[in-house]
């Protein structure tokens, strides 16, 4: 990953907020080199994240992580989508039972999809009382799906094509393959193995 960021000479890397670790070993990286070679080859690297960003709740209301297992993939097919939504854990309280939306994963999903409207509108029902499980999954269910929708239908066009994948993918490469053979280039000068 630090030769990733390092070799195009990189202003700011986009991370999440529990990613930092992984630009400050790059920039480690690049210090030690530049100082064990008295020079500003490699550029020092920013990490940028959104001072705003959240971490999302699984489906087990852990953060949501692959490594745990409990992910809603974002190009899901609806069907699939609306059974991993229904699989969110949640606790016993009766229909009846006014819910804490602090508390709770379904509705800290719903704010991830809903605007402020139908977020207040949720939490009003929560407070309220007389509102099941099923039916708040429902709900988020159905702000998802017609969040995603858009983009898993071009998700499943570009998966269609391949060929087009494909060709982006080499386009890519041909345009930084250069790239990184002459910062290669001069990083072997830099440290004596120009000529080998």
């Amino acid at each position: 990953m630090a030769a990733d960021i390092l070799l195009f000479d990189t202003d700011f890397v986009p991370v999440g907020n529990d990613q930092f670790q992984h630009v400050e070993m790059a920039v480690d990286i690049a210090q030690s080199f530049n100082f064990i070679y008295s020079s500003d080859a490699i550029k020092l690297p920013q990490a940028l994240a959104q001072e705003t960003a959240k971490t999302v709740l699984g489906l087990d209301g852990r953060k949501m992580s692959k490594s745990y297992g409990n992910i809603i993939p974002l190009f899901a097919p609806e069907k699939q989508l609306r059974k991993l939504v229904m699989k969110i854990v949640t606790n016993s309280q009766s229909v009846e039972e006014p819910k804490d939306p602090d508390n709770c994963s379904v509705f800290a999903l719903y704010k991830c999809f809903a605007d402020e409207a139908q977020i207040e509108s949720l939490r009003q029902r929560y407070l309220a009382g007389g509102m099941g499980w099923g039916h708040a999954k429902q709900e988020l269910f159905e702000r998802m799906n017609e969040a995603l929708s858009p983009f898993r239908k071009r998700y499943e066009e570009l998966m269609a094509n391949r060929d087009y994948i494909h060709q982006i993918l080499k386009e890519g490469s041909e345009k930084a393959r250069p790239l990184a053979a002459a910062k290669i280039r001069q990083l072997r000068r830099i440290i004596g193995l120009d000529s080998v």
